[in-house]
């Protein structure tokens, strides 16, 4: 018998089903062409969701319901020159806007480019998707590479791709973490970062990627990330230095008639001399995902979608005497709409703090859209 306090999601549910044949479909943003070189173009992207999350309601006994703007972003593009090209987004969030990325890109050849400014250093698969083309709603917890807002970080780096991206090189240098007043930091030391990227199946052109294609193409990847920064961690009397590195999978395979089966897997390893950080914890993660997206359409006359059930186990084990070793384990079902221009997903999470601590249940109901 379904118990009374999951009411809320069966009636929201029940609202986006009734809503689904007058959504409009997503379009890719609009460019403006300045002259035979010149060009800008502009988007957004909007996520927002419903949580409940057990015995976090005021009354510290019921389920908390609350709705959330997760992220409203605006994205900004254009050529500048022939070789150069920018980027320019935003992003609302927790009552802020900052900037997202702020990129210059020279484009020499497939071989070679060179970006300057912000945006996201070579890193892992699910970071270089950001949460708007992940295959889950939620960012894998066990992913702690540094940052300054939302995975990216002020920098140079060098890329290129052979084969439209059978093979892809990154490498970057960035000014991480530590250098604050008093911190540890005080000599300036740079964050070095790369990653190498091999597609056995379909290449994936580009700096960027994706968690999941939704059967556009088939690919079996696999990423090598490593990022270093000496004098990174600990305090200015007592400094240590970062090493992180992380290997990372994807398999998707669309099987026709039959659907699109996905499997992706990473695995972290964090190194801070012994020392603390307010983000990272020297330890070692990994995470586990399996995804269907089923054949066919379902909805009204107006829109129509794939449904795609998901399923992903993360663990984090700690390096430190009495750690906490935290895991959860997410049940989604997603509505997919226009690939991740436009889907519907529904999470239900247990999570396990570790350290004896109760395991907590959540549920969330996620919309993002996208042009």
């Amino acid at each position: 018998m379904i118990r009374y306090r999951f009411l809320p999601v069966l009636i929201l549910t029940g609202f986006f089903g009734l809503l689904f044949p007058f959504l409009p479909a997503a379009h890719a943003g609009g460019t403006i062409k300045l002259d035979e070189v010149r060009s800008l173009s502009i988007g957004m992207g909007l996520r927002t969701s419903f949580n409940m999350i057990e015995d976090a309601a005021p009354s510290g006994e019921e389920w908390s319901k609350d709705f959330a703007l997760n992220s409203f972003r605006f994205y900004m593009g254009g050529q500048l020159h022939p070789l150069v090209t920018f980027e320019f987004d935003t992003d609302y969030s927790a009552e802020n806007i900052r900037v997202l990325d702020g990129v210059l890109k020279f484009g020499f050849n497939d071989y070679v480019n060179v970006w300057v400014g912000r945006f996201l250093p070579p890193t892992d698969r699910s970071n270089l998707s950001g949460p708007y083309y992940l295959n889950a709603w939620d960012f894998p917890f066990v992913q702690q590479y540094p940052a300054i807002f939302a995975g990216r970080d002020d920098g140079a780096a060098l890329w290129g791709q052979i084969g439209k991206g059978f093979f892809k090189y990154q490498v970057g240098a960035f000014d991480g973490m530590g250098d604050a007043s008093g911190g540890p930091n005080q000599k300036d030391n740079l964050l070095y970062a790369g990653r190498l990227t091999l597609n056995l199946w379909d290449p994936e052109p580009g700096y960027y990627n994706s968690s999941t294609y939704y059967g556009s193409m088939n690919v079996l990847a696999i990423g090598l990330v490593a990022m270093t920064q000496k004098d990174a961690v600990g305090t200015a009397t007592a400094a240590g230095d970062f090493t992180g590195w992380s290997v990372d999978l994807l398999a998707e395979r669309n099987l026709g008639a039959a659907g699109v089966a996905t499997l992706e897997g990473a695995y972290y390893d964090y190194d801070l001399d012994g020392k603390t950080h307010p983000t990272i914890t020297e330890g070692k993660g990994y995470f586990a995902l399996a995804s269907y997206l089923l054949p066919g359409k379902f909805g009204g006359a107006g829109v129509q979608g794939g449904l795609q059930p998901m399923v992903r186990y993360q663990k984090f084990e700690s390096d430190a005497a009495g750690g906490a070793d935290p895991s959860q384990i997410d049940f989604g079902l997603s509505y997919i709409i226009s690939g991740h221009n436009a889907r519907i997903t529904a999470t239900y999470s247990k999570a396990d703090p570790g350290a004896g601590a109760s395991k907590v249940d959540s549920i969330k109901l996620g919309l993002q859209f996208q042009i």
